[in-house]
């Protein structure tokens, strides 16, 4: 469609979760003759991957509830007054008896999701705003056009289209390294089909995570059943064909994710941490830097003085690492299984009671936070937040599911799952016969190594780095730069370039830089070239290549944060 004089033409790249709230932001926003086009890999918009049969099966579920989830167009509990009774015929809704508490089946949030997508784009119609939907469309490169303050969009390796403004909002992409060329090796659980299927003998799993749980979750109920006793115990029975079959994960550090519990903030108190203008103050009278410890001390141990003012005391003096030794060695001190277990029974009570189990709701708290000043971090901080405190934020805040926990105990006390500690010295060799063979350091010291038949990567989304971003005409054009953080202390810069820390590397000014995941941005989501130049015209909200400013982008808050400072920019 051609565009009319002073028509305001913006594209939105990526129809999942990302690209909903964008739309929702712009279909909302007092902007004046706007044509929105919205490009999407599939055949239907809103669901994503994670909550389309890419990323799912029936037997997925979330791990939020509707109470935690920002109105899109309406909440689920409208919405479920309205949704096509077969829908839910389809996934057992009830909407007289609607939950707003309980996490639901993944499709089903997916479909929700479309329906939100339908109720905007309607909503667009009766302001005025024109809504070009491409589905089935890949975008196949984008290129900036400076001289005619316009964006080029190529679709299909063939149609160029131009745009005032491009927001990326391309999801979840795991590349294939080994999947297809080696026998049973699975780069990713996803799209899960794959792993529904018998498994007659030990897979390996290389990862404890939510993205492990939901391969478990699969591969269990394709080799067995999960049924309830007379007795009310829950139980998993291995199918006849499938009595060699069993599932060890291995992680790093040998621990399982943490469970979901009762929030006392369900949005998980966005206003009580620093704001903006707190920041930016610091920055500045810090020599453009902002302190992690400062950061950890105002947005996390500080929430404790009137939340929990007993536990306040007792960490009231520790330093970063001080907390998170004392949080993970208490983790590590007690078998795996043994403490989830426990953990399962204080998340029930905490549900039972409504009663929130408080650091784990700060430290959610914090990890959302950190999205902000990450970018502003030295890269000695950065170093620190990405081996010391991610790895405990990591498995707090996973919040499993309820029903996932059933199912992993179970499967333990069967005797078909198991999880060993691999460290971080392990390393996984592809077979050409199939499979993999998985080496690591025992609690012995001693060299362990085992051949595993089939092998599933299940670490997650892996954030991208530069060399991976798809659009090579942004890189070609040097539009966009790789993500780096500069080295407050040059002595502690030259030691890292001395080990020949392959992330390290000097400027042209000389100064010690380190790489991180992904592209450069700014506060409002501007892809920044290599001269610090920020670029009006491309925005981006495409979560795998910005992790690097964003150590906590997943999820549907974080979209529904970036797509207003977006707005905001616009």
């Amino acid at each position: 469609m051609i565009k009319s004089a002073n028509q305001q033409r913006i594209a939105i790249l990526g129809g999942g979760p990302s690209g909903l709230f964008m739309y929702k932001r712009l279909v909302e926003s007092k902007l004046k003759n706007l044509m929105i086009d919205i490009f999407e890999r599939k055949n239907s918009l809103g669901s994503g991957m994670p909550y389309s049969e890419e990323g799912a099966n029936k037997e997925h579920i979330t791990n939020v509830s509707d109470n935690e989830i920002p109105v899109i167009f309406n909440s689920i509990e409208d919405w479920v007054k309205i949704a096509p009774k077969s829908i839910l015929t389809k996934f057992e809704i009830d909407a007289n008896n609607f939950n707003e508490y309980k996490v639901l089946p993944r499709l089903f949030f997916g479909e929700y999701l479309s329906a939100q997508f339908n109720l905007l784009k309607k909503a667009a119609d009766d302001k005025g705003i024109i809504t070009n939907i491409h589905l089935d469309t890949q975008v196949t490169d984008i290129i900036d056009d400076a001289a005619n303050n316009e964006v080029k969009v190529t679709v299909n390796g063939g149609e160029v289209i131009p745009f005032d403004r491009v927001i990326v909002c391309v999801g979840h992409n795991w590349p294939k390294k080994y999947e297809g060329k080696i026998k049973n090796y699975f780069d990713s659980p996803y799209p899960p089909q794959k792993l529904a299927k018998k498994f007659n003998h030990p897979i390996a799993l290389m990862g404890s995570s939510l993205t492990a749980i939901d391969a478990i979750r699969t591969l269990a109920r394709n080799n067995g059943v999960f049924k309830v006793e007379d007795d009310g115990k829950y139980k998993f029975i291995p199918d006849a064909e499938s009595d060699k079959f069993k599932i060890i994960m291995h992680s790093r550090n040998g621990l399982l994710p943490a469970i979901r519990f009762h929030l006392e903030d369900s949005h998980l108190g966005k206003d009580e941490t620093l704001s903006k203008a707190q920041i930016q103050k610091y920055i500045e009278d810090n020599d453009g830097f902002i302190s992690l410890d400062y950061v950890f001390e105002k947005n996390f141990k500080d929430q404790f003085k009137k939340k929990d003012p007993a536990f306040y005391k007792k960490i009231k003096d520790m330093e970063l690492e001080t907390f998170v030794d004392a949080m993970m060695s208490y983790r590590e001190n007690v078998p795996a299984f043994d403490l989830f277990k426990k953990e399962y029974e204080e998340a029930e009570k905490s549900i039972d009671r409504e009663e929130s189990i408080y650091w784990k709701e700060a430290l959610a708290i914090l990890s959302f936070a950190m999205n902000y000043p990450a970018k502003y971090l030295c890269a000695e901080d950065m170093q620190r937040l990405q081996k010391v405190l991610m790895p405990l934020i990591s498995i707090v805040i996973a919040f499993v599911p309820q029903s996932s926990c059933r199912d992993l105990m179970a499967l333990h006390d069967a005797g078909v799952l198991e999880i060993v500690s691999v460290g971080e010295d392990s390393s996984v060799d592809p077979e050409e016969k199939g499979g993999v063979t998985y080496t690591y350091t025992g609690a012995d010291g001693k060299e362990i190594s085992v051949r595993y038949k089939t092998f599933v990567n299940c670490i997650g989304q892996p954030h991208l780095s530069y060399e991976d971003f798809p659009f090579k005409g942004l890189v070609e054009g040097g539009t966009i730069s790789p993500a780096t953080l500069k080295f407050k202390s040059e002595a502690a810069g030259k030691k890292e370039a001395d080990k020949e820390n392959k992330l390290v590397e000097k400027n042209k000014l000389g100064e010690y830089l380190l790489r991180v995941p992904g592209i450069k941005i700014n506060d409002s989501f501007q892809v920044v070239d290599d001269s610090g130049n920020a670029n009006d015209r491309i925005l981006m909200m495409a979560v795998p290549y910005i992790g690097g400013y964003n150590p906590d982008y997943s999820g549907i808050d974080f979209s529904e944060m970036a797509s207003l400072e977006i707005l905001k920019r616009i």
